[in-house]
């Protein structure tokens, strides 16, 4: 059997619109950005929220905005399709969240993170992704219910801030279709 590649085209035309994505019933996840700075990591973790249907991304603190060129770039429309909004207190918009009822998780090493593949997760929730440098910030951590984090096997301690959030993502989005069938 030869293998062969899908064109772009037939992706493309199998592909919904995006006002029927806008419409599409979406995943029962909020995802906080505390100060994410870069504007391409924004522009993946919106492409990522995307593909997995977030309910909706929050930017906050020094986090860049669409619509930005650099964003842009690496979203590839999905700030179109993904909702979004601004809110200057990352602390704010979880404790929303959290009084809204959402379970609330960081990603994040800290002394008692599961790995995230082990986390049995609870919907509606929030997953926090932190600063490329200083990551979650301990005001959230506070407000967190659990923190997961991605094991590494060799000298890196971390994972790119917008691959880390795509790997849980994704296992999250796993675990909630297997909830619900």
């Amino acid at each position: 059997m030869r293998i062969k590649k899908i064109s772009n085209d037939e992706i493309q035309n199998g592909k919904p619109s995006a006002s029927e994505v806008r419409l599409k019933k979406r995943t029962p996840v909020c995802v906080v950005l505390d100060g994410v700075r870069s504007k391409y990591n924004i522009g993946s973790i919106f492409r990522s929220s995307d593909a997995t249907l977030v309910e909706k991304v929050f930017l906050t603190g020094i986090s860049p905005q669409p619509p930005h060129p650099a964003i842009d770039k690496s979203a590839l429309g999905a700030t179109d399709v993904v909702p979004w909004q601004y809110c200057p207190s990352a602390v704010e918009a979880v404790k929303d969240l959290k009084a809204r009822g959402f379970f609330i998780v960081a990603l994040e090493l800290t002394h008692s993170s599961i790995p995230y593949s082990e986390m049995k997760y609870k919907f509606p929730m929030c997953l926090i992704i932190g600063n490329e440098v200083d990551g979650v910030s301990d005001d959230l951590l506070d407000l967190c219910d659990a923190a997961i984090d991605i094991p590494m096997y060799g000298r890196a301690n971390s994972l790119n801030v917008a691959n880390a959030y795509s790997i849980a993502i994704f296992e999250i989005l796993r675990q909630y279709n297997h909830d619900r069938a």
